[in-house]
């Protein structure tokens, strides 16, 4: 069975990316294994100096069910099974080792997420992932 990585980041362009491949799921043979990832970004400073690894991880846990939810809701109501999985990185690097490390087949993503600074075409995510990643990137839009 084919398993895709679907990172997303809770801004309405990675809902729309999740809903358009939705829409593409005809062109598999067979139902792929679907995987959500959020990616959170490590607490800035000295942070972890002042409140205790366990409430970080319980943070960066709750942020990424947040991020996680539209997408979840979009797959859950179209009726398709999925798994999800919170990590936390710098976003780009850690969608292309979660996927290599869990030997996922292909990578779906849409060309924008919620970034600050957009690239001309992509966005700064989206165009890392596609330069560091050996595995297929395919994007909705």
């Amino acid at each position: 069975m084919l398993k895709i990585l679907l990172p997303v980041d809770g801004s309405d362009n990675s809902s729309q990316a999740v809903t358009d491949f939705i829409q593409l799921l005809d062109w598999y043979k067979e139902k792929p294994e679907l995987h959500l990832l959020s990616v959170q970004h490590p607490l800035d400073g000295n942070v972890s100096l002042f409140i205790n690894q366990a409430d970080i991880k319980q943070y960066h846990q709750e942020e990424g069910l947040k991020s996680l939810q539209n997408a979840r809701d979009l797959l859950t109501q179209a009726g398709i099974a999925y798994q999800y999985h919170i990590t936390v990185g710098d976003p780009a690097e850690m969608i292309v080792r979660f996927a290599a490390e869990k030997h996922y087949d292909q990578i779906v993503m849409g060309p924008r997420g919620k970034g600050n600074i957009q690239g001309l075409l992509l966005g700064s995510v989206t165009s890392k992932v596609m330069q560091l990643s050996n595995i297929p990137v395919l994007l909705v839009k």
